[in-house]
């Protein structure tokens, strides 16, 4: 069973940020209801404003220069609340331009852990709702905790709608006809209803919000070493997330080197011998 690590602030107190003795860097949403530092008494509803996006991009960049992390998992401080997404109050100060650049720097950051070749699970341990769910939707893995939260998109009800990412991930995730019918409605949702569209992974029924950490930290840890062939997960990653974008000859040829790449690794001939010789490979991430 792998420990939940001790994790520190960010530079603006609004990301907490550890990584455990196997490789998995934690980053942990963590602000009320404006989106300001947590204060004995306020509510973890981990709401982000420009000061958090520069949390969460250099959390971000930490895991990504770490040769040690393997895996990556968000999660929202406290136990009711993945995100709520963005500040309302926040955005009403902001000036038209402020804002797009706001929601550039959001959709920059996303692309970024999309981006990065290391497994992303958002462990949902609450509600995720607006850019939260823009958030868990730039995960590799989506895990919500039973009856603990919904999930949606109601930027519409503001008169504004999913941008930062929320549109075009959403479409991609459940496909256009549910997309529209979820984005247009503004309706929130159960993580089971999620579920069933995959949305989300998994629903797991753990009985608390600690348990839940423990749950999906014992699941982060099998794609760890020397457990998982990690360049191997990144490489699959990588194939992935840029091949749905291009024409399927190019996504083969993508594949074809990413493979090459794979071949000539250390865990590539650790595996294939490990196969032929019926042992457990132990693999070391080269």
């Amino acid at each position: 069973m792998t420990s939940w690590p001790e994790l520190e602030a960010m530079p603006n107190n609004l990301v907490n940020y550890g990584v455990t003795d196997n490789g998995i860097a934690i980053i942990e949403l963590c602000s009320d209801s404006d989106g300001n530092p947590l204060t004995e008494g306020k509510t973890s509803v981990n709401t982000y404003t420009r000061a958090m996006w520069e949390d969460i991009d250099q959390a971000i960049l930490n895991a990504r220069f770490d040769d040690s992390v393997t895996v990556i998992m968000m999660i929202g401080h406290g136990e009711k609340f993945f995100s709520a997404g963005a500040s309302i109050n926040y955005l009403n100060t902001l000036t038209p331009r402020y804002k797009y650049f706001f929601c550039l720097h959001a959709n920059e950051t996303l692309s970024r852990l999309e981006q990065t070749p290391k497994l992303v699970i958002a462990a949902m341990n609450g509600h995720t709702i607006g850019g939260g769910l823009e958030i868990a939707m730039a995960a590799d893995i989506r895990i919500g905790l039973k009856d603990n939260g919904s999930v949606g998109l109601p930027e519409v009800s503001l008169g504004v709608l999913a941008g930062t990412g929320g549109t075009a991930r959403l479409s991609r995730l459940v496909g256009k006809a549910k997309a529209m019918e979820i984005m247009v409605t503004g309706r929130k949702f159960s993580f089971e209803e999620a579920q069933e569209m995959d949305l989300i992974h998994d629903v797991y029924d753990s009985s608390s919000s600690e348990e839940f950490r423990s749950d999906v930290m014992d699941y982060a840890s099998q794609f760890t070493l020397p457990f998982a062939a990690t360049k191997a997960i990144g490489n699959i990653k990588r194939s992935v997330q840029s091949g749905m974008e291009i024409p399927l000859e190019y996504h083969l040829a993508l594949e074809r080197e990413l493979q090459s790449d794979l071949f000539q690794s250390s865990d590539a001939k650790t595996g294939i011998a490990a196969y032929v010789e019926k042992k457990t490979p132990r693999f070391e991430g080269a």
